[in-house]
Parts: C-alpha cells; sequence; structure tokens
C-alpha cells in the first residue's frame, strides 16, 4: 500500500499533463499527443520541484504504463484483414525495414551516436514511430532522453513526409494503389500515414486512406520479431559481458511478457471480429493505449533534460535523415520492381 501511494503524485502528474497534450494533438494530428507530452514534461521539468515526491510514479509511468499501452495496442489489429489485404505489401514491408535498420547499424559509430538511439531511431523510422519506440525502449532498456529524442526526430521527419510525399506522388505519377503503399511503407507513424493519404484523397477524390492504413497496420506487426530480436541479441551481449549470465536466454528475456500479451490481444480481436461480435470494446482499448503512450511521454519528457537533448540531437538527426531518405527510395524501387507504380 505504501508503495502505491509513493506512486500516485507521479502518476497524477504524468496524467496532468497527458490531458492538454492530448487534446492537442486532436487539433494537430500531424504533430501528435505524444510529441505534445514530451515537449511538455520537459518544459515542466525545469522549473518541477519536489522531485523526491513525483520520481516513483513518474518512472513507474515511464516503464510499466509504456509496457501496458504496448498490450493494449494489440487490440487494434485485426489479423485477419491484415492478411487479406496487406501481404501484396509484404516484400516492399519487409526491403524497407531491412534497410533502415541497416542504415542506422552502420550509421551509428560513423555519427558517434549512442547504440540506443540509433535502435530506437532505426525501428522508429521503419515500422511504426512512436509505437515501435514505445515497445523497444523497455527491450532494450533505453533511458529516457534516449526515448525523447528518438521520438523528436521521428515527429520531424513525421511532418516534412506529409508535406511532401502527395507532390512527390503526383511528380512521378504514382497511382492510388502505389501511393496507399507509398505513404503506407515510407512514412514513420500512424497519424502522419492518415494525415498524407488524406492529403492525396483531397487531390484524387480516391480512397487511398483505407489501403494506406492496411499497409501500415500491416508493418505494425514486424515489432514482434523485431523486439524478440533486439531481446535475444541484449541477451546474448550480456551473457558474454557476464551480465546476467543465467537468465540471459530464459523464456522471459527471450520473449517479454508485455509482447506475448500484444500478441494474445491481437488474435482475440481477430476471432471475435471473424465470429461477428461487436468489438467496440476493442476500440476503447485502443484509444486508452493511445492515452497511455502520451502519459508515457510525459514521463520520459519530465525525466529529459531540454539542453542536453539540444546539443546531443544532432547525430540523431542526422541518422533519421539517412533512415528517411533510404526507406523513401526502397519503397519506390520495390514498387518499380513489383509494377504496382
Amino acid at each position: 500500500m505504501l508503495s502505491i501511494q509513493k506512486k500516485i503524485p507521479g502518476f497524477s502528474l504524468c496524467f496532468l499533463i497527458a490531458v492538454p497534450a492530448w487534446f492537442l494533438g486532436q487539433q494537430l494530428p500531424l504533430i501528435g499527443a505524444p510529441v505534445f507530452a514530451i515537449f511538455i514534461g520537459m518544459l515542466l521539468a525545469l522549473v518541477h520541484q519536489k522531485r523526491d515526491r513525483t520520481a516513483d510514479g513518474i518512472a513507474f509511468t515511464s516503464k510499466y504504463i509504456l509496457q501496458i499501452a504496448v498490450v493494449l495496442l494489440g487490440f487494434g489489429l485485426n489479423l485477419s484483414q491484415v492478411m487479406q489485404v496487406g501481404l501484396k505489401s509484404l516484400p516492399i514491408i519487409f526491403s524497407t525495414i531491412t534497410t533502415s535498420l541497416l542504415v542506422a547499424y552502420f550509421l551509428q559509430k560513423y555519427l558517434r551516436l549512442d547504440a540506443h538511439t540509433a535502435t530506437l531511431v532505426g525501428v522508429g523510422s521503419s515500422i511504426c514511430g512512436g509505437s515501435a519506440i514505445a515497445a523497444t525502449a523497455p527491450v532494450i532498456d533505453a533511458r529516457d532522453d534516449e526515448v525523447a529524442k528518438a521520438i523528436s526526430v521521428i515527429f520531424l521527419f513525421n511532418i516534412l513526409a506529409a508535406l511532401i510525399f502527395p507532390t512527390l506522388g503526383d511528380m512521378i505519377g504514382l497511382s492510388n494503389q502505389g501511393f496507399a503503399l507509398f505513404a503506407g511503407t515510407a512514412v514513420n507513424d500512424t497519424s502522419s500515414v492518415t494525415a498524407t493519404a488524406t492529403a492525396w484523397d483531397a487531390v484524387h477524390q480516391s480512397n487511398t486512406l483505407d489501403g494506406a492504413t492496411i499497409v501500415k497496420l500491416t508493418r505494425t506487426l514486424a515489432i514482434i520479431p523485431i523486439t524478440l530480436g533486439l531481446s535475444l541479441y541484449k541477451g546474448y551481449k550480456d551473457s558474454k559481458n557476464g551480465r546476467a549470465v543465467q537468465t540471459a536466454f530464459s523464456l522471459k528475456r527471450a520473449f517479454p511478457t508485455f509482447l506475448l500479451y500484444f500478441l494474445l490481444a491481437s488474435l482475440l480481436t481477430t476471432l471475435m471480429s471473424n465470429l461477428g461480435n461487436n468489438t467496440i470494446i476493442f476500440d476503447q482499448l485502443k484509444w486508452l493505449s493511445k492515452f497511455f503512450i502520451v502519459m508515457a511521454m510525459s514521463a520520459i519528457g519530465l525525466n529529459t533534460n531540454p539542453v542536453k537533448l539540444l546539443k546531443t540531437g544532432g547525430q540523431a538527426i542526422g541518422l533519421g535523415a539517412a533512415c528517411w531518405f533510404s526507406i523513401t527510395v526502397m519503397s519506390l524501387m520495390m514498387q518499380a520492381l513489383m509494377g504496382t507504380w
């Protein structure tokens, strides 16, 4: 009971930041509530007193509420729908994800960027922005400032994609189907995929948004194998360095529990949808997932030094630019090869 009471002040503070951040995100979806939450948290951290009272709750929110958010994210995935519509996009998705991760791996040392930030930028760029970063951060034990840095980079290139891609698609003569594949595979975050596809639909009077969303959901499933691989790699590195030798390759380390629940949530959603049951409760859980991510980003903002972030953010932006450019080129190149342009 005493432990719970110690968490309440910090948890409540994160909640109070998340509420205005959520509404700001609704008004400006291109920026998104998680980005507002991080920046409000960082600004508040500059003047926040009595950090001893809130430290436990902030730490709980940034770690465990974040993991709960990833679990609830699974209720937004209907695997049958993804398999029916998204299979044709798998070669492009596989190519773009592989390209981004390789770029992040090879440029990390050249840019003198820490491995955790490079990993988060790589998976955030290639899979699904903030959600992928949220799922990956606890697996690799990333610090809050590393998460904030990666989220900020993803936000920057989300805006650029939404502004540039519709015009680029017109210039190179993409069809509606081609642009749906392009937006779904080359734009980082789900909200930005929606904004980009909606901008295209407004000009072309098409229904590209539905196709782009399905492709994006298919991409989201890559969270499972990528985080599993990173978990195994971290276990190997820990055992090699003499840390956690007894548990490095235990089932829990190899497959973090919250990812197992994420998969089970997806399977339950698929089963209930296929049986024709009312799935409105799953929509509410998906909404709760998004709000919990905003709360977790609030906590991460409170634990992040904005001055340090600005001083050390240049390399991360450089890596984000390289990942973004390589994904864009690879997506278009694969479409040209597959004849889906």
